[in-house]
Parts: structure tokens; C-alpha cells; sequence
């Protein structure tokens, strides 16, 4: 085998290892739900009392339709209450008077947000604060309340 052969072979073996690291790149970002460089849409909040189970990358919804994505959960130092920011998509337009609550899918499924749109004239804009919020029903709690009859 001559050098040439070798370097022919070893460049198409590159090649290929570089086209499957791309594929496997790719799948990483669109199957894990990762955001490149920002992504598109806008952000907006809503202060929760309570957040239980709601994880950071969670969706939102809007009547069962996917809108966006919980984008970070912090703790407001001042009043104790969750902050939940949100990444909603572009072209979703959000009345001011939306009302945010947290809701399990399923029985005992995965924490979301649903946006119940309101009849408000004005829209969210982007950093805005949806003021009506639903805190998460701790089923827990509620069995424990039954079970020692603090219903």
C-alpha cells in the first residue's frame, strides 16, 4: 500500500468520524430541548406561592398546545414566593390579564404551566409579569389532611 492509498483512507475515516460527532451534536440539541445561543421567543414571569415538582425546562401551554418553556425557577427573597420565568414562543401573543397555574399531566405526571389566555387588550411584552397565578396542588399534603382529618 503507498501513501497515497494510506492518506486517501485515513481522510475518508476522518470524514466520516466528523459527519457522526456531527449527527450525534445535533440529536443532543434537539432531542434534549437545549437552546442554542438564546432562542427565539420572549421572556416573560409569574410569582408563584408554591412550585412543587415544576422543574426548569417544563413546558407551557396555552389550551394543551406547547407555547414555550420554563426557563428558570428562583426564590424571591423579599416574599418568600417562586419566581417562574418563561420562554414563550415567537408569534404567541399573551393578554395582560393571562392567568398562570401550575398543573400535573396525568395522575401523578410531570409538572407544566398552563396560560389561561384572558380578553385584555394590551399584550405581554417582553420582561413583562403575569400578575393572576394558581400555585401547585400538593397531593401529598391533602392525603395527609384527610388521613388526620384536617379536611
Amino acid at each position: 500500500m503507498n501513501t497515497m492509498e494510506k492518506y486517501r483512507k485515513e481522510t475518508l475515516v476522518g470524514c466520516f468520524v466528523l459527519a457522526g460527532l456531527l449527527c450525534v451534536a445535533y440529536l443532543a440539541v434537539h432531542l434534549g430541548r437545549m437552546e442554542v445561543i438564546g432562542g427565539a421567543g420572549y421572556t416573560v414571569r409569574a410569582r408563584f406561592a408554591s412550585v412543587t415538582g415544576l422543574r426548569t425546562g417544563a413546558d407551557v401551554e396555552v389550551a394543551g398546545v406547547p407555547v414555550g418553556r420554563v426557563s428558570a425557577i428562583a426564590l424571591e427573597h423579599e416574599t418568600g414566593a417562586a419566581v417562574v420565568s418563561m420562554r414563550i414562543n415567537p408569534g404567541v401573543t399573551l393578554a395582560a390579564d393571562t392567568i398562570a397555574s401550575v398543573k400535573t399531566s396525568g395522575l401523578i405526571g410531570d409538572k407544566y404551566i398552563r396560560l389561561s389566555p384572558g380578553g385584555a387588550d394590551e399584550v405581554l411584552a417582553e420582561g413583562g409579569v403575569i400578575a393572576e397565578t394558581e400555585s401547585a396542588i400538593d397531593l401529598e399534603e391533602l392525603i395527609s389532611k384527610y388521613i388526620f382529618g384536617n379536611v
